[in-house]
């Protein structure tokens, strides 16, 4: 349908308003990073690096940001691996219940992070588990799998059939078809599926809180607790912006391999 010349600019000045709305806060916080004073007054007092430059050397930032890059990394491979088997199941097999188990793989991403976490830690202390980092992981990988697993089904839906058909009467075998036909074609689907779940599981909060001990502390954590504390306030801003720079630039990979064109 042609829009006429008004709603285009209309259209248009909604969409850049829409997305100053949503992003003008992330600027400001990343202003802020580079205040001077401790406070989050606004304008800023006056430039200074010094809060970028010993934020390390705040022992708690330090440990969480490694628990959260730990634990996004493995979350992240299970996700990878189980969510990219499902997918191969789910595409490529016929079986009772398959339409349960399609559904039950996404429920986990739409249910409300607090559901999943009550969930999740009346599980672990039902059948006794301990609060700790695989408690955390498995949840991170509960919300992880569905994201490999969207991408990589979506990439073999698209996937032409006679292009194994071919393979096969070409007298390859399952395996030679699937690593040299599949798994070329799916590659960048997986590599952005994990991509996802990574940065999924980093800036991961509300189901960290159920399942994590008293022992585990990752950098969303963190700044949610230290943020009324003025003494680390200016260190919260720069630990925020750190989630971002590493968040917003593996979302946007991940976009461009999911929507990348298939391998000839």
């Amino acid at each position: 349908m042609q829009l006429s010349k008004g709603s285009r600019v209309a259209l248009r000045a909604t969409t850049y308003l829409t997305l100053g709305v949503l992003y003008t806060p992330l600027v400001l916080v990343f202003v802020l990073s580079f205040n001077s004073e401790r406070s989050l007054a606004w304008p800023p007092a006056g430039f200074s690096t010094r809060w970028w430059s010993t934020f390390l050397d705040v022992e708690s930032a330090r440990e969480a940001l490694l628990s959260s890059a730990r634990i996004a990394l493995i979350a992240m491979t299970i996700a990878v691996v189980l969510g990219t088997l499902l997918s191969f199941a789910l595409h490529s097999f016929t079986f009772f219940g398959k339409n349960v188990v399609s559904f039950l793989a996404v429920l986990p991403i739409a249910l409300p992070g607090i559901v999943t976490g009550v969930a999740l830690r009346n599980t672990f202390v039902r059948f006794g588990v301990d609060l700790g980092l695989l408690s955390v992981v498995v949840g991170h990988a509960t919300f992880c799998i569905v994201v490999a697993h969207n991408n990589v089904i979506a990439r073999l839906r698209r996937i032409a059939p006679n292009l194994r058909e071919a393979s096969a009467d070409l007298g390859a075998s399952e395996w030679q078809t699937l690593r040299y036909v599949t798994w070329p074609l799916i590659r960048s689907a997986v590599i952005a599926g994990g991509i996802l779940a990574f940065a999924l599981s980093f800036d991961e909060v509300v189901v960290t809180t159920f399942t994590a001990g008293a022992g585990i502390q990752t950098l969303p954590q963190w700044i949610l607790n230290n943020f009324s504390r003025p003494n680390v306030l200016p260190y919260v801003t720069v630990v925020a912006t750190i989630v971002l720079v590493i968040s917003l630039p593996l979302a946007w990979l991940a976009q461009r391999l999911s929507d990348s064109h298939l391998d000839d």
